[in-house]
């Protein structure tokens, strides 16, 4: 896996992956939607610890500096 996530959308995943968790466990987000949010919050902290987004790869985009 080649990492395609940049800092600045590392950062931006982490700060909404918090957000949406905060919003799940304080019962802001309603009870059927609660589910979605949380894991979309899962998958962005996943995708930003890793460095590597599969919907990047899959598009060819990446968000990298180039060296």
């Amino acid at each position: 896996m080649t990492k395609n996530v940049g800092k600045t959308d590392k950062i931006v995943r982490i700060v909404v992956s918090i957000a949406l968790a905060v919003l799940v466990i304080f019962e802001i987000i309603p009870e059927p939607y609660n589910y979605v949010a949380f894991g979309a919050s899962l998958v962005l902290l996943l995708t930003s610890v890793i460095s590597f987004c599969p919907l990047y790869a899959l598009i060819g985009k990446s968000t990298c500096e180039k060296n």
